[in-house]
């Protein structure tokens, strides 16, 4: 089958201000991994040549530290006729006016801007960054939502990084959170986890692409590499089925991928994520092509 996406989502780093306890591809001041400004070229010819793409994302990490860089990348993508969508902690938001100057030259070019605003990014002051970030972006006419996780239920910590009220986005048990979170979850059996309730492994819609030039069908499982091949080569060849990791997932879940590969494995995880993540790092050293790289599996860092 050949993929037909509309939308690509590309890690322009994998470092952040933050390092929160929810964060899929453990995100942190100490991870590394940046686009740069001729690999952007070359990705976004690449998104042009499927002719399906519509819209390409630039998250991270945390994208607007290398500023300059996302700046030129946004130029370049709109003037290519893609519609253009950031992800940000809102960092970079501390007062109004400042704001108003970080987000001036995505005016016009930028039509989704997220922003992370819930306590996995520092309590009452990222609420305070969010409130700039959207009064600056409604004066410039940039669409803007907020991205929220909530508190794992169950969860026994005292005071983990960022737990919010129920009513949210929840928690997905894997990246940091499956180290952080998962271990005051409420926890089921491993043999119910028999599909993946987040990703359609057939038709997607959207990749992630690293800055190491991997494209994640979901974070940590790679069908290629850009800089090795092209996008719409990956596209043309992909084959869920026979896909290494992807094949047992649509065959029967996280727990197909257990009995499989014959993993070891405890009686119970957090969420089909949990147990999903869980059995990609212990086979990792037998498939790296198709699990990696480091930085999604934490691999190399103090955290």
């Amino acid at each position: 089958m050949t993929l037909q996406l509309s939308g690509v989502h590309v890690l322009l780093t994998y470092t952040c201000t933050s390092e929160c306890d929810h964060c899929f591809v453990w995100g942190s001041p100490w991870q590394e991994g940046t686009l740069s400004l001729d690999q952007l070229d070359e990705i976004l010819r690449q998104a042009g040549e499927l002719r399906t793409v519509e819209w390409i994302y630039f998250e991270g990490g945390e994208p607007f530290l290398f500023y300059p860089v996302l700046v030129k990348a946004v130029e370049q993508a709109a003037g290519a006729g893609f519609k253009v969508g950031l992800v940000s902690n809102a960092y970079w938001a501390t007062e109004k006016r400042d704001a108003l100057e970080w987000l001036r030259p995505f005016a016009g070019r930028v039509q989704d801007l997220s922003v992370s605003s819930d306590l996995f990014h520092h309590s009452d002051e990222q609420d305070r960054l969010a409130e700039n970030a959207a009064a600056a972006a409604k004066e410039l006419g940039i669409p803007m939502g907020t991205i929220a996780i909530a508190q794992p239920e169950g969860s026994g910590a005292d005071s983990p990084v960022g737990q919010l009220p129920q009513g949210e986005s929840p928690v997905r048990f894997r990246g940091r959170a499956a180290e952080k979170l998962a271990g005051d979850a409420p926890k089921r059996p491993w043999e119910e986890f028999t599909e993946c309730p987040c990703e359609d492994f057939r038709d997607p819609g959207r990749v992630h692409l690293d800055p190491l030039g991997n494209v994640h069908i979901c974070q940590g499982i790679s069908i290629g590499n850009v800089f090795r091949s092209t996008l719409a080569t990956i596209c043309e060849a992909y084959d869920p089925e026979a896909h290494p990791v992807i094949g047992p997932l649509l065959a029967g879940g996280p727990a197909e991928l257990v009995r499989r590969f014959d993993l070891p494995h405890e009686t119970a995880y957090a969420d089909a994520c949990h147990l999903c993540y869980e059995a990609r790092r212990a086979l990792r050293d037998y498939l790296p092509d198709a699990l990696g790289p480091d930085q999604v599996y934490g691999i190399g860092l103090d955290a």
